[in-house]
């Protein structure tokens, strides 16, 4: 009788069974935490912090999000974020109102200023990206892409 080794991802291993390089949130984390490296010095010329840039970011595509919201897609803790914004909005970068519907919440807004100072970063972010996707296909990056957006909507908590 043959013995058919496990899967790496079989979910009966353990993690030393399993291995670091074969366990994904590991290489996910590990692959954010040397992209956000990679730009901590670009983004302290700004005066950027990680939560400072990725507000910025979503801000650039997402028009007066909620605050909560803003936190989920900039993946940042509420608590963290709003002193980011406290130090944003201080700097002119972004703007801050009470949402029509609801005077409870605020909506976010990205000002002129905050655009100019993205658009200052954002070269550097998408050299970070060109560098972590070299070598790799066009055809093998739009499949990692789909298949990350596939394990974000089996895991994420919002309809965001």
């Amino acid at each position: 009788m043959t013995h058919d080794p496990k899967h790496p991802l079989d979910p009966g291993l353990g993690l030393a069974e399993i291995g670091l390089a074969n366990y994904p949130p590991y290489l996910m984390n590990r692959i954010m935490g040397r992209y956000n490296e990679s730009l901590r010095q670009e983004m302290a010329q700004l005066g950027l912090t990680t939560p400072k840039m990725r507000a910025l970011a979503v801000l650039t595509v997402i028009d007066a999000p909620l605050a909560g919201e803003l936190a989920v897609y900039a993946v940042v803790e509420a608590s963290t974020l709003s002193r980011a914004l406290d130090q944003l909005q201080n700097d002119g970068l972004i703007d801050r109102a009470t949402d029509a519907q609801d005077s409870r919440a605020t909506r976010v807004s990205i000002t002129p200023a905050g655009r100019a100072v993205f658009a200052e970063l954002w070269p550097h972010m998408a050299a970070a990206q060109g560098r972590m996707f070299k070598g790799i296909a066009p055809a093998e990056r739009r499949a990692f892409v789909e298949t990350l957006g596939k394990m974000l909507a089996n895991i994420r908590q919002h309809d965001f």
